[in-house]
């Protein structure tokens, strides 16, 4: 079980910079981009590398290689019958969550430094809750999708994971020139923090809570009423839009079976459900900025239970409400950062999830920066 699809080096200067590994849906030239599919395994090899890679060798990182995946992207399990399911650095037993499968994996299990992922529905945030590391969706538009697939999107974005805040501050100031490190470092002790109410597991919820209350930032409770309706409204988007980039491969003959049953039933959203979905964007957006104005961050979990096993996974178990809190701030394209906590009386470690204003990456993650510190005191 392998984070990666193919392990190399790849270099523009300091050898000596730090690693990382990227997603098999981001181009690197002199490599196929395959999205972890059968049906994409024979495809030429990039031509030019994607900016964000581009981006990071010029400042000095070194790609270790093409992280597995979730095929074509369109899964939450991180199961890959192709290429292999990556393994989950908190518990062998249990899914490592996808799409950003071994992005995730590979840098819970200390492989690299940091690896790069995209997220649609979450797929940054799920795996980095489920392998009890950090991710990171910038606000939509704000990371270059040059050379990363699919090529026409309104909800994915490139973003990063690492172990340490320290880390994905450096990954993030490397693929984004207007990422600001010293905004995203500075002190985050005054921000005023709202919590969400939503429906999660008692003990997840309580580890929410005491992380903000360790921290000491002001907290207050609120209310986004119209949460689940974007996440349906997500749905219907990632479906219309993932049925356009890879539904001409359902009939390959080449696509693992559970992600044909799940195109199938993608191509038969409705342009009424997309006008429909476009309406929902318009009131939750709204509703997350309004809420925005009188906090500086929305706080609440990323995943709303712990991940379930792959046993589980591979007999049935149905894995959409995993992205029910995470989903929705791909659809308004607010920045939204997973950072693990540990939790009470468990093993493994949940997702803290915090939600910024648009364009205001760096706070989201100068309040990461701060918990973290907090909760290693």
């Amino acid at each position: 079980m392998s984070a990666f699809i193919s392990e190399f080096e790849l270099h523009a200067r300091d050898a000596q910079g730090p690693s990382i590994a990227i997603k098999d849906s981001i181009d690197i030239a002199g490599y196929p981009t395959t999205a972890a599919s059968r049906a994409l395994a024979d495809a030429p090899a990039a031509t030019a590398h994607a900016e964000v890679v581009e981006r990071l060798l010029d400042a000095g990182w070194r790609i270790k290689g093409k992280a597995n995946m979730h095929e074509l992207a369109f899964g939450m399990t991180g199961i890959n019958d192709f290429t292999g399911t990556p393994e989950n650095p908190q518990d062998v037993t249990r899914i490592p969550g996808g799409s950003s499968s071994g992005s995730a994996s590979a840098v819970g299990l200390a492989l690299v430094d940091a690896a790069l992922g995209t997220d649609t529905g979450g797929s940054v945030r799920g795996p980095a809750a489920c392998c009890g590391v950090i991710g990171l969706k910038p606000t939509f538009g704000r990371v270059s999708r040059r050379g990363v697939a699919p090529l026409n999107t309104t909800l994915d974005c490139v973003g990063p994971f690492a172990r340490e805040m320290r880390v994905l501050i450096d990954a993030m100031q490397a693929i984004d020139p207007t990422f600001d490190a010293s905004i995203a470092q500075r002190d985050a002790s005054k921000m005023r923090v709202g919590i969400a109410a939503v429906n999660v597991d008692a003990d997840i919820s309580q580890a929410i809570d005491k992380a903000v209350r360790r921290a000491g930032l002001a907290s207050c409770g609120i209310a986004l009423d119209s949460i689940g309706d974007a996440f349906n409204a997500g749905l219907a988007v990632i479906n219309a839009e993932t049925w356009r980039a890879f539904g001409h491969l359902v009939d390959t003959g080449k696509l693992g079976a559970d992600l044909v049953a799940r195109l199938r039933l993608a191509s038969n959203t409705t342009a009424a459900d997309l006008d429909s979905a476009e309406h929902v964007r318009g009131i939750f957006t709204a509703a997350v900025d309004r809420a925005l104005d009188e906090v500086d961050v929305i706080v609440l979990p990323t995943l709303p239970a712990f991940p379930i096993t792959l046993q589980a996974a591979r007999a049935g178990s149905s894995v959409i409400a995993m992205s029910s809190l995470i989903r929705p701030f791909n659809l308004s394209g607010h920045p939204a950062l997973s950072l693990p906590v540990q939790v009470e009386g468990a093993s493994l470690k949940a997702g803290l999830q915090i939600v910024g204003r648009k364009g205001d990456d760096e706070t989201v993650c100068a309040v990461a920066a701060h918990i973290e510190a907090a909760l290693a005191l």
